[in-house]
């Protein structure tokens, strides 16, 4: 990695600090300041904090002065102050300013120390920066890090990856700021080198699809029966109370009881509608049709983010021909809510399912040994997807590791045996109505798709065999094929081309 050149830092005031510190954070924004303190406030660490510029330190350092931090000015300082083998976490924007710090604890560290990013870095990044890292004798981790800020304080989700040689002292230290859920830690040793920020990442985009479906079954239900958010926020509040209960369900309550001071109006009706994004569910889909797995759910949140921010285009599309959705109303208001509530449990089961299979098909590709009922236990507590039924899909990969599909468990199976009736009639009414819903469409078809003894593929087929020769296979016998289209029409074997 190319060093790019830093202002010398200042160093008036070094020296100060309690003694030598066990584990050392850089980057004092207001995700690395809350994990330092989290650190912290645990007996067993003491905690050297760095931040390119001194204020930062200074500020975290008066504040919290029961943390008893050790203040580093320079990266000699924060070396100097940790305990070998050093231990640094660095929580700075990901891209260039990572592998900025990241040549500087190499310049200042010596070979076995560790250095992990908890930035929400891209996998193929942390690959690359692992395998430089290494080379000259480091310990490199990619780790994610789920909650926010509140998590970060309080007990995240945490998805190392990295060597086995740095989880041996990296892993206690983790432990002991991690959430717990059920009694056990929320973090595990992912895998190795960018296995840990691929599984955060698959984590990002279930949770583009959990909140475009919460979105989604919001809006189905104010339009069919008129209530206000207020009375909307007591359905998700009750449903908190079931099979639904997780941490997005129970914030939506909170969202839709809030009233803007400004004008008395719900806050949700002030907000503009357009979802903004950091990037992480577009790459769950990319990366997801590189893998040639289908997220479709995923990848229609994804979209409806995307359509929701073209305003321009939405601007000059409102006379387009179709039913209005302000003439939808239901008769029965209760027992469309029901439904309502079954087709997002349903849809919400194929979300994380969806993800499952993306990162069984991401560790298959790059070699990772990733187990993936130890991935949903950890998601517990801590992370933004935190959810009850979360223990029933770790129920389902303890009785088969290799569940090729977590939709066939047997609870799942159920469930969804239950939902399925609702979730088609919802799929309907929003489609008659001229509502969009477009996570609760695709995850249903996707449900289909996976049920269908044939799928139209074989059409497809056919037309690439026409247009480009790609060739096919028959039902009745092996080999692959090509039909002479240009020529007589007779079928010839060929070599696969699919």
């Amino acid at each position: 990695m190319d060093r790019p050149t830093t202002p010398e830092a200042d160093t008036s005031g070094a020296g100060t600090g309690s003694g030598p510190a066990n584990i050392g954070v850089v980057g004092l924004a207001v995700m690395g300041s809350n994990l330092a303190r989290n650190l912290a406030s645990r007996e067993e660490n003491t905690v050297a904090v760095f931040n390119r510029s001194r204020s930062k330190t200074d500020e975290l350092v008066e504040a919290h002065p029961e943390a008893e931090f050790v203040p580093a000015f320079t990266y000699e300082e924060f070396a100097a102050s940790l305990q070998k083998p050093r231990t640094a976490i660095i929580m700075v924007k990901a891209g260039r300013p990572t592998d900025a710090v990241i040549d500087e604890l190499m310049r200042v560290f010596e070979p076995g120390d560790i250095i992990i990013d908890g930035g929400n870095s891209l996998f193929t990044d942390t690959i690359r920066r692992e395998k430089a890292v290494s080379e000259a004798g480091y310990n490199f981790v990619g780790m994610g890090v789920s909650g926010g800020e509140e998590g970060a304080l309080n007990g995240p989700s945490l998805m190392p990856g990295g060597p086995d040689e740095a989880w041996v002292t990296l892993g206690p230290i983790l432990k002991s700021i991690a959430a717990v859920a059920e009694g056990e830690p929320c973090v595990t040793h992912v895998g190795h080198d960018g296995a840990g920020h691929f599984v955060k990442m698959v984590h990002n985009g279930i949770e583009y699809a959990d909140m475009q479906l919460i979105a989604e079954a919001y809006d189905l239900i104010r339009r069919g029966t008129g209530k206000t958010p207020a009375e909307i926020a007591e359905i998700f509040a009750e449903w908190n109370r079931g099979e639904l209960e997780s941490y997005l369900i129970e914030i939506t309550a909170e969202v839709l009881r809030q009233t803007d001071a400004a004008t008395g109006l719900p806050l949700v009706d002030v907000i503009v509608d357009e979802a903004g994004a950091k990037g992480t569910g577009a790459w769950t889909v990319q990366t997801a049709l590189d893998l040639g797995v289908p997220v479709s759910g995923i990848a229609e949140a994804t979209f409806a983010r995307s359509l929701s921010s073209h305003r321009e285009q939405r601007d000059v599309s409102g006379a387009l021909p179709g039913p209005s959705s302000e003439d939808f109303t239901v008769e029965d208001a209760d027992a469309f809510i029901e439904q309502v509530r079954l087709a997002l449990y349903a849809s919400k089961i194929v979300a994380y399912s969806q993800g499952f299979d993306e990162i069984r098909a991401g560790a298959a590709q790059y070699g990772w040994n990733i187990d993936l009922g130890a991935v949903s236990k950890i998601w517990r507590g801590g992370c933004i997807i935190r959810a009850q039924f979360l223990n029933r899909i770790a129920d389902a990969y303890d009785a088969e590791a290799t569940l090729p599909v977590l939709l066939t468990a047997p609870y799942f199976v159920e469930a969804l045996g239950r939902a399925q009736d609702a979730w088609r009639e919802i799929v309907q009414v929003s489609a008659s109505s001229g509502i969009p819903a477009p996570a609760f469409s695709s995850s249903l078809a996707y449900y289909d798709g996976l049920r269908a003894d044939r799928l139209p593929a074989a059409l497809i087929q056919g037309q690439r065999d026409f247009f480009g020769a790609h060739t096919y296979r028959r039902t009745d016998k092996e080999g692959t094929f090509h039909t002479l289209w240009s020529a007589d029409r007779s079928e010839i074997e060929a070599e696969d081309t699919h």
